[in-house]
């Protein structure tokens, strides 16, 4: 398995049919409509100049899973902040690959100069809960009933992680430099 930058172009649909699941007879995502690729594309080509989207990959070159970064909210403020979100494809859960996506993830965004993350987990959901706390969020509240969702309210639990401290003066994250990630490479291919 590898890990590289999402390409909205050549990921989109595969992207689409990963998280599918988890809008349709799912409250994993609040979405009711899965998005189709198109719409996908448009979703990442808004942040990829600013945040990253990865996928990782099978040996066979097959996209089993996806993380991505958002801003946390939309006030200047709080541009030091994001939250963060992976999702893998059924067939390869338990193999590491959302830790894999959260490691790659986290480093990239450690480099941009980000301060915080965060990551909302609808309830119950506790293979979430623990991919979230073993890549060292804590979980720091939960909006409880917030979402309605398949004839149920329900409570999301959120995670945070500090990843720097923050700096004095107030410089805001750098944009994306596509050479220092993963896939992107001299020897990344294709």
């Amino acid at each position: 398995m590898r890990v590289r930058l999402a390409d909205p172009e050549r990921d989109s649909g595969r992207i689409a049919e990963i998280y599918r699941p988890a809008v349709e007879g799912n409250f994993i995502s609040f979405e009711e409509v899965p998005p189709h690729a198109a719409k996908m594309a448009r979703r990442m080509q808004a942040v990829l100049a600013r945040l990253p989207w990865l996928v990782a990959e099978s040996d066979d070159g097959r996209v089993v899973g996806y993380a991505y970064a958002s801003p946390h909210r939309e006030r200047a403020a709080y541009r030091w902040s994001v939250d963060i979100s992976v999702y893998v494809d059924a067939g390869w859960h338990r193999r590491g690959v959302g830790r894999a996506l959260y490691g790659e993830l986290l480093d990239i965004l450690r480099r941009q100069g980000y301060v915080n993350v965060y990551a909302g987990v609808g309830l119950p959901n506790p293979a979430s809960v623990a991919l979230h706390e073993s890549i060292g969020m804590r979980r720091i509240g939960v909006y409880e009933r917030v979402g309605y969702k398949l004839g149920q309210w329900r409570d999301v639990a959120w995670f945070g992680m500090r990843l720097a401290e923050p700096k004095s003066s107030g410089q805001p994250p750098e944009p994306i430099v596509h050479a220092h990630l993963p896939g992107s490479g001299p020897s990344a291919g294709g």
